[in-house]
């Protein structure tokens, strides 16, 4: 195992990168910003959850019932920060050095060596997406994507924007042989593009991407944060993942 590194003062990224890469999962523990994480077995899946109610009737939806799939798919309401995945997902800026929102919470939790990892990457596009390291962080990496600016009703090409997002971060995942991601609500807040709009386009990927590559993941997590967001993707995840 490398040296003991001191995330919380240590300026050197990589040494304090590769030093976590030497710990086993619990070792990792010990340097989180957080004692209250949240392990992925704590996290229902969208199979487990739907289970849990109330017999309903079924809403209509033009995809079969494939409870595998469901089982790939969660809804959690809660701080995105606190989640012990693989990697969480930033809605980040181009500049990729922090700043409002869920952006923010990411950079101060994870502490000061993931601003200096970015500082070393370029600027990134909308649609593109970068990965670091989670540092403090109980996700051991950061998927940063910028998301597009709509403030009202999205072009065509803002919607291939905000599809870019999650499959160019889901492409990263893959890329990196990661098995279990969790993502905010990229874009409605300050960037303006409308929550039930975003939820569809989110929806629609990730059944497209899971039925592409079920066997690479263990489980990808839809992170809400505003009650109104949860109510929005309780209302369309039954379209796009029926379990009845």
């Amino acid at each position: 195992m490398a040296e003991r590194v001191d995330l919380k003062s240590s300026m050197d990224w990589k040494v304090a990168k590769a030093f976590l890469r030497g710990l086993s999962d619990k070792q990792r523990e010990e340097h989180y910003f957080c004692r209250d994480f949240i392990s992925l077995k704590k996290i229902p899946t969208w199979e487990e959850a739907e289970a849990k109610e109330a017999p309903a009737k079924a809403a209509p939806s033009q995809y079969p019932v494939d409870k595998a799939l469901n089982a790939k798919v969660s809804l959690f309401r809660g701080d995105i920060t606190k989640l012990q995945v693989d990697a969480i997902v930033n809605a980040a800026n181009s500049s990729l050095m922090g700043g409002g929102g869920v952006d923010g919470c990411i950079h101060r939790a994870a502490g000061h060596l993931l601003r200096e990892e970015c500082r070393t990457l370029p600027r990134c596009e909308t649609g593109k997406a970068r990965i670091t390291g989670g540092y403090r962080l109980p996700a051991k990496h950061v998927i940063h994507t910028v998301g597009p600016i709509a403030q009202g009703e999205p072009t065509p090409s803002q919607v291939q924007e905000l599809r870019s997002c999650y499959l160019n971060s889901l492409q990263l995942v893959l890329d990196h042989g990661l098995s279990s991601a969790a993502f905010p609500c990229i874009s409605t807040g300050a960037f303006g593009y409308p929550s039930e709009a975003a939820a569809e386009v989110v929806l629609d990927v990730l059944r497209g991407w899971l039925q592409e590559h079920r066997d690479k993941v263990e489980r990808l997590v839809i992170c809400v944060f505003l009650e109104k967001d949860e109510k929005i993707y309780r209302k369309l995840l039954p379209h796009f993942f029926p379990v009845a």
